[in-house]
């Protein structure tokens, strides 16, 4: 007897229909899975065979092969347990093959008692399937159906065990539904939203720098000694970003999922993430990649904020690769069977100490450094790095004062609106286009939309020669200033914004070494 079960499989942050061909046959009891598993997917058969038989069916003592279709791609992973399950089932009478079963699709994960185990990748699973014709119901289990709901292409059905989805097919009739209330999900209390900007006294300009850099969607570097609050300061970006969108939402939990980062009961990403990797990771563990490529950092803090802290201390492996995502705002990992694609839509923050005992400057602290240790320290960033960096910023150590007698800080939801603001206004000038930030402006876009006024024009002319910047460095400046114009509700970018942006450079390679 042959049964066919609809099945799902991973590409990427994409999903695949599989088709999983169950065959039963006489012969010398065999049990072979084709199609390229891999070594997870091969281990199915013991799986199966003892969650069918802990359940009560009859497992047969028969040739069962199964065949995963198409049979060109690799397979990884446990979710092919479940619809090898109930083919075995099927193929064998023991559950019958109805319209229910044919218009359904299953993913899951089976213990050796029949229970379900979640699965990575449901909510890409359910968009992709729901696009495909004749298909009516997913069943999965249950920790996985409210992220799978979400897609509203199918109807999603969370199971439990094995026993539970046979009786189902028994009956012909699916039960209801899941259904979540996004909504709801956006506006339930976080975690992340007790982090605000008032808890930080002083440090007024870095403020500002943040600001600009959530208004323009700029990436930012903060230099400074040892507990002048440059990871405070980092933590409360996110708090300052315009809220996601549903698209965008969509698009992150699609990443968190896929990489089993997904939180078990929250099913949607509503909040901009903060990335803080350690600085002894690896080039793959911060870009993607691997034997079975999975998704970096630079692709978790999409639509947020990834910050490395003691930026100097990367390997330059993992500094230089970060080149290519700062420019394209995606990563392409190239392997013999498949060429993936991840987004890397983040803002970059980084911080470092001026020094390597961090005191270089320091009125309070004298530095141990050579010149030469300094300057060799500095070197570790190359000027390509250098130039993707819009906005160089120092954090001062703050005095006593600052700290005991300044008032409570501007909160992050005041600073929020006027970041709103702006991205309004970005939004309506690139509302043609694939642009969504002035940080992300092309040549053509800079020409249209960041004009000068001739005293900041002769300002810009004298700033390129004086420190002596690279046009990458020189375009830099411009979207910088249309953002600190766009804040300031200003069509044309007044000598005022232009100075503004310069200063945001003072810490350029030719002045800090």
């Amino acid at each position: 007897m042959l049964a066919i079960i609809n099945s799902c499989a991973l590409m990427g942050i994409d999903a695949y229909l599989v088709k999983v061909e169950v065959d039963v046959s006489g012969g010398l009891p065999a049990f072979d899975i084709v199609g390229l598993p891999d070594a997870s997917v091969k281990e199915s058969k013991e799986r199966v065979r003892a969650a069918l038989r802990n359940s009560g069916f009859e497992f047969p003592l028969s040739r069962i092969t199964v065949n995963l279709a198409p049979a060109d791609i690799r397979k990884e992973g446990p979710l092919f347990d479940l619809p090898i399950a109930m083919g075995i089932l099927a193929a064998t009478g023991q559950v019958p093959f109805n319209d229910l079963l044919s218009g359904a699709v299953m993913v899951g994960e089976l213990s050796l008692e029949g229970l379900l185990r979640t699965v990575p990748g449901s909510l890409a699973m359910a968009q992709c399937l729901g696009r495909v014709d004749g298909l009516v119901d997913f069943f999965l289990p249950e920790d996985n159906s409210g992220e799978a709901a979400i897609a509203r292409g199918l109807a999603c059905h969370g199971i439990a065990n094995l026993n539970q989805l046979a009786d189902i097919l028994r009956r012909g009739t699916a039960p209801s539904p899941v259904v979540v209330d996004i909504d709801a999900l956006f506006s339930a209390p976080h975690d992340e939203d007790k982090i605000d900007f008032s808890d930080v006294r002083g440090q007024e300009g870095v403020k500002r720098a943040l600001e600009i850099a959530a208004a323009g969607g700029h990436n930012i570097l903060m230099l400074g000694p040892p507990g002048s609050g440059k990871t405070m300061l980092a933590r409360r970006l996110p708090s300052i970003l315009p809220p996601l969108t549903l698209e965008e939402s969509l698009e992150l939990t699609k990443v968190y999922s896929v990489s089993g980062l997904l939180p078990k009961k929250q099913p949607l990403m509503t909040r901009r993430p903060f990335r803080a990797p350690h600085h002894g990771a690896s080039a793959a563990s911060i870009i993607g990649g691997g034997s079975n490529p999975r998704p970096g950092e630079v692709s978790l803090a999409s639509q947020g904020v990834l910050f490395l802290d003691e930026f100097p201390e990367f390997s330059k492996e993992v500094l230089e690769s970060l080149r290519q995502p700062l420019e394209d705002r995606l990563v392409t990992i190239s392997r013999v069977y498949a060429r993936l694609t991840y987004p890397a839509q983040f803002q970059l923050t980084a911080a470092l100490n001026p020094c390597p005992c961090g005191y270089y400057g320091d009125k309070s602290r004298r530095c141990t450094c050579s010149p030469q240790m300094v300057k060799r320290y500095l070197h570790k960033i190359s000027g390509p790095l250098w130039d993707r960096i819009d906005i160089h910023i120092e954090v001062p150590r703050l005095a006593y004062e600052d700290l005991s007698l300044s008032p409570k800080g501007e909160s992050s939801a005041r600073i929020r609106e006027r970041v709103v603001a702006a991205r309004r206004i970005q939004q309506k000038r690139f509302s043609d286009g694939p642009t969504w930030c002035n940080a992300l402006m092309s040549r053509r876009e800079l020409e249209n939309c960041c004009i000068l006024e001739p005293q900041a024009q002769k300002l810009l002319e004298g700033a390129y020669q004086r420190l002596q910047m690279s046009a990458r460095a020189h375009d830099r400046i411009l979207k910088l200033s249309r953002t600190i114009a766009d804040l300031d509700g200003a069509e044309i970018i007044s000598l005022t914004h232009l100075a503004e942006a310069i200063q945001y450079r003072s810490l350029d390679r030719n002045e800090m070494v």
